[in-house]
């Protein structure tokens, strides 16, 4: 079995410092926390593999295919593989949980 506690995953990305940091991994799922400073810059381009965003901290604006919507904790956010999207105007450290399905960059390279 897995079984994740997300203030351990939220303590473990911090300690390596990195933007995204993977959990869990299966053909069809992948799971990570991704995690961008107050004021910061989201370098995402489209991904092969549709998403879903959980927002664990933090407050910001989030554009997905050209519409905006307000997110802080407990949005949850769905973006379609392909699509334009970024965080943006983040007032908080922005802290969220992000779902690949299929796994990210299981799709890369398909027609």
């Amino acid at each position: 079995m897995d079984a994740f506690q997300i203030s351990e995953l939220i303590a473990e990305a911090e300690r390596g410092g990195r933007a995204w940091t993977e959990f869990f991994r299966a053909p069809a799922l992948s799971l990570g926390i991704y995690r961008l400073p107050a004021g910061g810059t989201d370098p995402q381009t489209p991904h092969t593999e549709d998403e879903i965003y959980y927002v664990l901290r933090g407050r910001a604006r989030a554009r997905v295919s050209g519409e905006e919507c307000e997110i802080g904790p407990g949005t949850l956010l769905y973006v379609p593989a392909g699509a334009e999207h970024r965080f943006h105007s983040i007032r908080e450290d922005l802290t969220l949980m992000v779902a690949f399905a299929p796994a990210e960059g299981a799709q890369a390279g398909c027609d």
